[in-house]
């Protein structure tokens, strides 16, 4: 908790990346929770990993240990093949737990437009898991506009734009929300102007704040904290929303 609000941080990675070498164990994860007064996180894997299943497993076991913490997500490459990535989407969701799915245009090049994605988000919604997608850097992919496809064909299927575009293209992400009411909004990586700006289009029911790396949680969710607005928008975004959509839970 800070400054009386309580904290989901819904853009965090766990484990080892194989492009960047970081590594982030749950322990080391919970010691920066408490010195930053965040109540609990979203688990996310690293966008490349050697091992896909291990790293699942490795969010698992954080989960069920801490489960007043953590919350878990999958990502892997949909270019592996198809019953891979089925199985370990049905691994996820009935044996680990897990109850989100990632998705990096950035690193696997998936056109949001295309058969495959139309297969990879028909996955997650005939699982009912929220899909997170990065946005912004990696265009075309990457541009939050691309999301209203997959958000018309599955309506009832949750669909996060990550880092909202960022600050190039979160005009599309506001444009985007208008049009579909099952797209999100992740305030990662916006200005505070930018976020008061995305305010006044989309609701605080639709929104939510993450740090992607710990180096940023005290400015991401500090500028929310900050934010001239009532304290129940900005509750909705740091607590609300995500605890809803990625745990059915207020």
């Amino acid at each position: 908790m800070k400054s009386g609000f309580r904290l989901y941080d819904t853009h965090t990675h766990l484990g080892n990346a194989f492009h960047s070498g970081r590594r982030m164990t749950a322990d080391a994860m919970l010691r920066h929770m408490d010195e930053r007064g965040i109540d609990r996180s979203l688990l996310i894997p690293f966008p490349v990993v050697a091992d896909y299943r291990a790293e699942h497993d490795l969010i698992a076991d954080a989960v069920r240990r801490n489960p007043d913490r953590f919350t878990g997500a999958m990502c892997l490459n949909p270019f592996l093949p198809e019953r891979a990535v089925e199985d370990e989407i049905r691994r996820g969701v009935e044996e680990l737990g897990l109850r989100a799915l990632k998705i990096q245009p950035q690193f696997c090049g998936l056109n949001p437009l295309s058969a495959k994605a139309t297969w990879l988000f028909g996955l997650a919604n005939a699982y009912r898991i929220p899909v997170v997608v990065h946005t912004g850097s990696g265009a075309p992919f990457a541009l939050p506009s691309l999301l209203i496809a997959p958000a018309r064909r599955y309506p009832d299927l949750p669909i996060v734009i990550a880092h909202a575009g960022g600050p190039t293209y979160y005009l599309e992400a506001i444009v985007a929300a208008q049009v579909c009411p099952n797209l999100y909004i992740d305030l990662s990586s916006l200005m505070p102007h930018h976020s008061l700006d995305v305010l006044k289009h989309v609701p605080a029911s639709r929104l939510m704040a993450g740090s992607d790396l710990p180096e940023s949680a005290a400015v991401e969710l500090g500028k929310i904290v900050d934010l001239p607005e009532t304290a129940a928008v900005r509750q909705a975004i740091l607590w609300e929303t995500p605890r809803r959509l990625f745990d059915g839970e207020t």
